[in-house]
């Protein structure tokens, strides 16, 4: 949805690795430079590693795309939790090969026989294994034999091992692979972009998708995104896909710190709680109930006594009647007195002071009111913060709702596209 009102040609911030979008950090850079030494030696292992979320799947992907197709066959596995034999059928598999039986030998014979005939007609073979912190030490040797085939000196299939922090620690602590750790001939930990690349990685992937100058982006936003992500791509990624979906539904040209740190709150929140259903609050205030019957759920106001009230009234307004009835009697006594009556003045300033009488009278007589419902007022501005917070949470389920609707609809859309 957010790609059609920025007017994106593509997903900026989807979290599929895609080589498209491929940026080079300072830290990706120094990855290459191992990558391209390592791949140049054709033989051994090459171990990347790094956070969840790093960029290794997309540095992989990234690498691959360079290589010469007519040069280098290559196999990609994303493992789980295999053994020494299930890892030999996955690998078969991953290079398109057909195995009559479900024994480890027939499996193997089937991959050397493949990599001798790749090398006949002059490729070579690279393995990518991804998740390799997933792969059970039996594994990891399994995949050391594998690179023993050999066509007379040459090797014949080279391994490129990405893994999570705990694989470093793995190769370098197990005893049963010290002949694996040997292979090693380039290895590189990833680590996560520097502040000042951030902001560069945002505008690239944007401008990749067809970035028109819709959003802005407000000052601090991307040092304050930082902070929030460490650096690591896929975290950024989410953020902003996020801060998108978010500023798409409320039609929002500029993205602020305030908008951010709406993103923040929400997806803070949803992780501690651990919601089933996520929330995404609407950045821009509801003008109206989302739901009518909402009100029907809300505490009972408590009851004001109608008759309270109306001895209030018929009491002031019998002394005001009082009043105005000596009030038109002194008036009309002033009025038929002579000129040079000297009560004459008297009586005005009687009739002055009765005036006066009736005004602080009902002015009493209203604050009594007030200060009877005072209880009763303050009760319902309560209860109406109340109604407006339900309601206000309503239209955040309703808008996750929606986005979550969406996202799924383009998954669908994009799983749809790549089968």
């Amino acid at each position: 949805m957010h790609d059609q009102f920025y007017g994106f040609t593509a997903r900026p911030f989807q979290l599929t690795p895609d080589p498209e979008f491929y940026f080079r950090s300072a830290t990706h850079r120094k990855a290459l430079s191992y990558l391209g030494y390592g791949l140049a030696q054709g033989e051994g292992f090459i171990v990347i590693t790094g956070e969840i979320g790093a960029g290794k799947s997309t540095l992989a992907a990234h690498t691959i795309r360079s290589l010469d197709e007519n040069q280098v066959t290559v196999a990609q596995v994303v493992t789980s939790h295999l053994d020494g034999e299930e890892i030999v059928h996955v690998v078969a598999r991953a290079f398109g090969l057909q195995v009559a039986g479900h024994d480890k030998a027939s499996a193997l014979s089937e991959i050397e026989a493949f990599l001798h005939e790749e090398a006949r007609a002059g490729r070579r073979c690279l393995l990518v294994v991804d998740e390799a912190q997933n792969l059970s030490v039996s594994a990891l040797e399994e995949l050391r034999m594998l690179s023993n085939f050999q066509l007379g000196s040459h090797p014949l299939l080279q391994v490129l091992l990405l893994g999570q922090p705990e694989f470093r620690n793995t190769l370098q602590n197990e005893p049963a692979l010290e002949q694996l750790r040997q292979r090693v001939i380039a290895a590189h930990h990833l680590e996560s972009m520097q502040a000042d690349e951030v902001e560069p990685y945002v505008m690239h992937r944007l401008t990749t998708a067809g970035w028109q100058g819709n959003p802005q982006f407000g000052e601090g936003v991307f040092a304050k995104l930082y902070e929030a992500s460490g650096g690591i791509p896929r975290k950024v990624n989410q953020i902003v896909n996020r801060v998108l979906m978010l500023g798409s539904l409320d039609r929002i040209a500029v993205i602020d710190g305030e908008l951010l740190d709406h993103v923040l709150d929400e997806m803070a929140s949803e992780t501690a709680h651990l919601a089933p259903v996520k929330t995404l609050r609407s950045f821009a205030r509801p003008e109206a109930p989302a739901d009518a019957g909402a009100a029907a759920e809300q505490p009972a106001v408590p009851a004001i006594d109608p008759q309270l009230i109306d001895d209030l009234l018929a009491e002031r307004d019998v002394r005001i009647a009082e009043l105005g009835e000596a009030l038109d009697e002194l008036a009309a006594r002033a009025e038929k007195a002579p000129p040079a009556d000297p009560d004459q003045d008297s009586m005005r300033e009687q009739i002055a002071e009765l005036q006066h009488a009736v005004l602080d009278l009902s002015g009493q007589a209203e604050e009594s009111v007030k200060r009877l419902l005072k209880p009763e007022i303050e009760a319902l501005r309560a209860d109406m913060a109340k109604l407006e917070a339900r309601t206000f949470e309503q239209e955040r389920t309703i808008r996750q709702t929606l986005s979550m609707l969406i996202e799924w609809i383009e998954a669908e859309m994009e799983s749809s596209k790549a089968a």
